[in-house]
């Protein structure tokens, strides 16, 4: 089982991981030395084990912030697919009706198309957000 050595908050350990897993642990200690540096730099040296504590509820607290920020926008894309489910209802419905109102079935279908890859445009806009 390797061993990686990293630094949290100027302080030294080694932390035994899955083979392949080093660069992850390193990546995640990197995170928690980052809090532990904010930490030390807003009050000032502390435990080793107050330090670790309070840096993973500092990460903590952000992991659920994006919890809810990912929860909000599966809403909102959900939101958006029923709008895009209604627009292509819609555009079913006058892509039907087409051949009474515009003698040219090409220039509808254009549209049709258009108005379809501006909703996954926008579908996949919120979804980056």
């Amino acid at each position: 089982m390797p061993e990686v050595n990293v630094t949290i908050g100027n302080r030294n350990f080694a932390l035994a991981c899955n083979e392949g897993e080093e660069p992850h642990l390193e990546a995640a200690a990197k995170l928690l030395s980052a809090e532990a540096d904010t930490l030390q730099a807003q009050i000032g040296r502390v435990t080793e084990a107050r330090m670790l504590l309070m840096s993973g509820l500092m990460l903590a607290d952000k992991i659920k912030e994006l919890e809810w920020q990912a929860r909000a926008s599966a809403e909102r894309v959900k939101e958006m697919e029923g709008q895009l489910r209604a627009a292509e209802v819609r555009n079913s419905a006058l892509a039907a009706a087409a051949p009474k109102a515009f003698p040219n079935e090409e220039v509808l279908l254009r549209s049709y198309e258009d108005a379809v890859l501006r909703l996954e445009e926008l579908a996949d806009e919120i979804e980056r957000k």
